[in-house]
């Protein structure tokens, strides 16, 4: 599953031929999500199911993943968790294509959407049940690379294969998050050093992802060592644009200058990868940080605000957003009405899933 979208109006609207088609068009989900209209989403789910327009078994699957990530994504994971609860055991024979050979004839494998997977692991973490929730992504870990295997044995190595190393690198990574929130620190390096170690050890974002934990650890020559292998071998690989790989490069230099607390040299890193890519969000809040840490709130304030007005789909996020606003309390008297600006224009363009919370008004 990826995702959809609809038409967010709440008025009540006739029953068409038109509507019903709308109600069950996928892609219209999928826009839906990629605009992150989650309200929407769910919906267009409600109404689907009202109408019973959904008469496959996977259309069922399909649109209880896209209802169970918008309540994820709006934080109302109870609801989230409701949807999952009325699944069945995810390897049932239920969901798998070959069970309704009359529906889906010469169609064999599982019809579970991978999100439907991902969420039945993140879905207790949200709820306060770590355990559960961590041994469902280790669960999820073993599920994929069994694949990956699978794929390698029958020589599958095309789309399907690249995409399930792309879900192997994904899980780790949500694995590796929730460890870094409990420090267990020691976890994530093996984590990803294994990862590495799966791959040619040359991924130029897993490397520099290896060297951001050693930074967390104190590792700070282990951390060189890193970056200095993505400077000289990632560019060999051909995940990234050239530009992309640039502004990964000279960000990675720049994290040791702030380790460093050498603010100049990294403010200098920050402005080549926004003079590539003014659209590089880490780059700008790191440099607006660094102009702060320089006592320069007036410019710090001004790489944010620029960065909202000039690519607001982008730049708008809860941690850019909480850094400029506690700029603005460090700045100015006058803060709560500014702030309560900012909180007015965010309400009017950011997606469903936002946390205007995090402006603090």
């Amino acid at each position: 599953m990826d995702s959809e979208s609809a038409n967010s109006d709440s008025q009540p609207q006739p029953l068409s031929s038109q509507n019903v088609d709308a109600c069950h068009e996928m892609s219209s989900l999928e826009d839906l999500a990629n605009r992150g209209a989650w309200r929407s989403i769910i919906d267009k789910v409600s109404r689907a199911r009202a109408l019973s327009l959904l008469h496959k078994p996977h259309d069922h699957l399909t649109y209880l993943a896209f209802n169970a990530l918008a309540f994820t994504k709006l934080r109302r994971f109870n609801e989230a968790s409701a949807e999952l609860d009325s699944l069945e055991d995810l390897d049932s024979s239920h969901y798998r294509y070959e069970t309704y050979p009359k529906i889906y004839p010469n169609r064999v494998g599982s019809m579970v959407p991978f999100s439907l997977r991902w969420l039945s692991a993140l879905i207790p973490i949200k709820l306060g049940q770590r355990q559960q929730g961590m041994d469902r992504f280790y669960t999820l870990l073993d599920f994929v690379r069994g694949k990956i295997k699978e794929k390698g044995e029958n020589n599958n190595l095309g789309v399907s294969l690249n995409l399930w190393r792309k879900r192997e690198v994904f899980v780790v990574n949500c694995i590796i998050g929730h460890h870094l929130s409990q420090k267990e620190f020691g976890v994530c390096l093996s984590l990803m050093k294994e990862l590495l170690s799966r791959d040619d050890g040359s991924d130029p974002l897993l490397v520099s992802q290896l060297g951001y934990m050693q930074l967390q650890i104190g590792d700070l020559e282990g951390a060189k060592v890193s970056f200095l292998k993505v400077e000289s071998e990632g560019k060999n690989n051909g995940s990234l644009s050239e530009v992309e790989f640039k502004n990964l490069v000279n960000r990675n230099k720049a994290l040791v200058y702030l380790v460093g607390k050498d603010y100049v040299s990294a403010v200098r890193e920050y402005e080549e990868c926004i003079e590539r890519d003014n659209a590089d969000v880490v780059a700008v809040n790191n440099k607006a940080l660094c102009l702060m840490y320089l006592r320069d709130l007036s410019d710090s304030i001004k790489v944010l605000e620029s960065a909202l007005e000039r690519v607001p789909t982008v730049a708008l996020n809860e941690t850019l957003v909480v850094n400029l606003c506690s700029m603005y309390e460090l700045a100015y008297v006058n803060h709560s009405d500014i702030k309560r600006t900012l909180s007015s224009w965010i309400a009017r363009v950011a997606p469903d899933d936002f946390d205007a919370s995090c402006t603090r008004t």
